[in-house]
């Protein structure tokens, strides 16, 4: 597998304003990775991108810290896969190590003003930090700067929050879904009928792909967009979305681009739906790639956009390098998607794999951020975080 290194331009996307405006962040990183990841033509416009608050944080207590999980939902496979690495990998690991006395953790079933209340809650609480989950971007910022107030960095994992006082962690979701649509419109030969499954609207992570999906779609003047439904990243609603949609438009359908995690409800209802099958984007659900395992030919290519083991590793990684003073550089760290073949799932997905499988795929961690070589440039003073305590 390799990392995807988009140089492609994406026409009629909005340009945020000149980089000279952000330059004390962006000046100090890789210029590869800035020309890759943080090119003002693909990144979403509000993606804040400026000199991080935290430069010179200082933790108002040592360590063993107590951490706050303000998650926003809790009801699909990608947040299953979530906990499931925060309970049984991360705190286990941190707890040995000294620096983690206790993770609180918090779910709002998509009520911002919930999540605000439990925000606000977790630091009169006395948490040390607290990371958020795919969040609105702008619901949360008077909490996020009450947090920052008493001491308390506020970090979002896949998906950004635009508040100045916030720390980010994701993929480039525009790129990513130019490359989606790009993709799509390349698989069905440049010409057909094409649905949009989009995740949660009004979700960073969710409408930044989106915008890049449509102009990757859009760069092919005979692709058409059909429909645009949302799947909200849920395989339950996505497949019941889909059926209704295809119920009430027979017209021809050549393709379908789907945000995971839902990938695995879209192909359930093109099943069930007895039309012809299309192509689908498939992103890491393992029961999707477990289906294309059995189906070489289904498609040529999948994206990973946001493995949640490797998603909340990371956001992790960099709140305790925050915690400890090393000092982020910038406000949003960003990583490349990864496109896979069938030869890399061959490897990675047994042949008696199971296509009901809930679970997700995990990556290389050094292919999502955690590499030193990579991770370290994002930092003034970066250091190993899990060696803070033999200094």
């Amino acid at each position: 597998m390799k990392l995807l290194k988009t140089a492609a331009m994406i026409a009629g996307l909005s340009v945020i304003g000149a980089m000279g405006a952000q330059a004390e962040g962006l000046d100090e990183l890789n210029p590869d990775v800035v020309e890759r990841l943080y090119n003002p033509e693909l990144l979403d416009p509000m993606q804040p991108s400026g000199a991080s608050a935290f430069r010179d944080f200082v933790a108002k207590n040592p360590p063993p810290w107590k951490i706050g999980y303000a998650s926003s939902y809790a009801g699909n496979t990608w947040r299953a896969g979530v906990m499931q690495e925060l309970q049984n990998e991360i705190i286990p690991k941190w707890t040995e190590l000294g620096l983690l006395d206790e993770v609180i953790i918090t779910q709002s079933n998509l009520n911002d003003s919930t999540q605000i209340q439990q925000m606000r809650q977790l630091v009169d609480q006395g948490v040390d930090a607290i990371f958020v989950c795919c969040s609105n971007p702008t619901a949360l910022n008077q909490t996020v700067k009450y947090a920052y107030d008493n001491g308390v960095p506020v970090f979002s994992l896949t998906g950004y929050l635009t508040s100045p006082y916030s720390v980010n962690s994701s993929v480039n979701y525009q790129v990513a879904g130019f490359e989606l649509g790009k993709w799509m419109a390349e698989e069905i030969g440049g010409a057909g009928n094409v649905l949009v499954v989009e995740g949660i609207p009004g979700t960073s992570g969710s409408d930044s792909q989106d915008r890049g999906i449509k102009a990757g779609l859009a760069s092919y003047p005979d692709i058409k967009v059909v429909g645009s439904i949302a799947g909200m990243w849920t395989d339950q609603v996505a497949q019941g979305e889909v059926q209704k949609w295809l119920a009430t438009n027979p017209g021809k359908l050549d393709g379908i681009v789907v945000q995971s995690a839902a990938e695995m409800g879209v192909l359930r209802a093109l099943q069930q739906s007895g039309r012809a099958e299309v192509p689908i984007t498939i992103g890491g659900e393992l029961g999707a790639l477990c289906y294309w395992r059995n189906n070489p030919d289904y498609v040529s290519a999948v994206y990973q956009v946001w493995p949640p083991q490797n998603e909340v590793q990371l956001i992790w990684n960099i709140m305790m390098r925050t915690l400890q003073g090393q000092g982020p550089k910038i406000q949003s760290i960003l990583v490349d998607p990864i496109r896979m073949t069938y030869e890399d799932i061959e490897k990675l997905v047994p042949a008696d794999c199971n296509e009901q499988d809930p679970g997700w795929l995990r990556v290389a961690p050094e292919a999502w951020g955690l590499d030193s070589a990579f991770l370290d440039d994002f930092f003034l003073r970066p250091a190993d975080p899990t060696k803070f305590l033999e200094k």
